[in-house]
């Protein structure tokens, strides 16, 4: 049982954690590209609103990786273990910089009529959105070392 919840637990971080860093991270770049009001700007748009809505659908689905992750703690008796402790703190702090800050300024950049920002307004969002991506994706980076140089590991590291 130990090893199907750790495979649903690895495949689920892979695939929403993963689409997350990666949709999260070009957001920026194509939100600005569609407020230049340039011929290519509407298709950007395009690309930007499906961009967050992969984040918004991956972090609700999301939500699998640490309900299995703790259930493979649990069932390997180790969920008082300093390094899943540490990651389970980084996992709330990801989630909180995901769902407080990161998809609501995607949805500030993208919006429309009379709120939506001209792209010189818009950059400062950006720059901003782009630097908590990097610091999203880092936490999770960090997360996935402890998971991987545990102590008592049987990786050998």
């Amino acid at each position: 049982m130990t090893k199907l919840l750790l495979s649903i637990h690895v495949l689920a971080a892979i695939v929403a954690v993963g689409s997350i860093t990666v949709a999260a991270s070009m957001f920026p770049r194509y939100a600005l590209q569609a407020l230049d009001r340039t011929e290519a700007a509407g298709r950007s748009a395009g690309v930007a609103a499906l961009l967050h809505r992969v984040c918004y659908a991956y972090a609700l689905g999301g939500i699998v990786v640490p309900v299995f992750g703790i259930a493979t703690g649990a069932a390997l008796g180790v969920l008082t273990d300093a390094w899943l402790i540490v990651s389970l703190a980084l996992t709330v702090i990801a989630a909180v910089l995901l769902g407080f800050a990161i998809l609501p300024g995607q949805r500030r950049l993208l919006a429309e009529g009379e709120d939506a920002p001209t792209a010189e307004e818009a950059r400062p969002t950006a720059a901003r959105l782009t630097m908590l991506t990097g610091v999203f994706n880092l936490v999770w980076a960090v997360v996935v070392v402890l998971m991987i140089v545990r102590p008592g590991s049987t990786t050998g590291a």
